[in-house]
């Protein structure tokens, strides 16, 4: 499936449009019975809300973005709200070099009544070759299972950018999860103690949110070079397999993804749409950055 960008010389009368074309036929019923359907971006750090609306070739959008009759011909993607095309999103959010696009290749998955769009290619106006858009399996993860290269690539730059200032890191938050972990674990120790690794965190690239005691623990935010900044919903455990009771979102407007922040991490099948970060492997990171 992808998208085609119509429109490029005309951002007087309203900007460049971007009309679906090879819809899979699920989907495609799916928008047709619905009229219009909200729009999540899939990002280099994961899903993201947006403005963005799939509208279907028969309906448009009224004033309070609710589908009505229409005669466009065209199932498309329609701003809703957004202040620029869907182009433009991602092409920030994935840093892409500034130009028309032709066409945008996607991957489309239905959740929570919300479209999920991935771009996998793009292929600009006036070039000859067409691009591919990185994606990486479970982002935002760093286990003993699985580090994300999106981790290891922030990480690198983060030491050529600030030398030493990983190992420091990394070096407090051993000091940290040590009195989480079941060896060495201090009598009567808080769950929310492991919030004392924010500092740390801050310097590799995320920042938590203040700590609530209402839905989610911490609404936080990811820093990866060269990206945008991306906010996701931070649940803080001392165990991942704490996290079970709250894998759905929590309210309607919420979507389907959010991080664990555990001191270790031991649930066996953790959905696609959670990643875990596991304090007691980043503390065994930090070999690779000795002195």
């Amino acid at each position: 499936m992808h998208l085609q960008q119509t429109k490029r010389r005309s951002r007087a009368t309203g900007g460049p449009q971007y009309y679906f074309h090879d819809i899979p036929e699920p989907e495609k019923d799916y928008l047709r019975k619905k009229g219009a359907v909200r729009v999540a971006l899939v990002t280099p750090y994961g899903a993201t809300k947006s403005d963005y609306f799939a509208v279907s070739a028969h309906h448009k959008l009224d004033r309070g973005m609710k589908p009505v009759a229409g005669k466009v011909g065209h199932d498309r993607i329609q701003q809703g709200r957004a202040t620029g095309s869907i182009g433009e999103a991602i092409r920030c959010w994935y840093s892409l070099p500034k130009g028309d696009f032709e066409r945008i290749d996607l991957e489309v998955a239905i959740r929570d009544g919300v479209f999920y769009l991935t771009p996998v290619k793009c292929k600009y106006a006036h070039k000859q070759r067409t691009r591919d858009i990185e994606r990486s399996h479970k982002p935002l993860s760093f286990t003993k299972d699985y580090i994300s290269p999106f981790w290891r690539r922030q990480l690198e730059y983060t030491e050529q950018q600030w030398q030493g200032i990983v190992r420091w890191s990394l070096d407090e938050i051993c000091r940290i999860v040590s009195v989480h972990v079941k060896a060495s674990r201090l009598p009567h120790i808080q769950e929310p103690d492991i919030l004392r690794a924010s500092g740390p965190l801050a310097h590799l690239g995320l920042r938590l949110g203040g700590y609530v005691g209402k839905g989610y623990d911490c609404y936080s935010e990811f820093s990866f070079h060269p990206y945008p900044t991306y906010s996701v919903p931070v649940e803080v455990k001392r165990s991942s397999r704490g996290f079970m009771y709250q894998e759905k979102k929590y309210g309607r407007e919420e979507l389907s993804r959010a991080v664990i922040l555990c001191a270790t991490h031991d649930h066996k099948n953790i959905p696609d749409h959670i990643d875990v970060i596991e304090l007691e492997t980043l503390c065994a990171h930090r070999k690779k950055y000795a002195r």
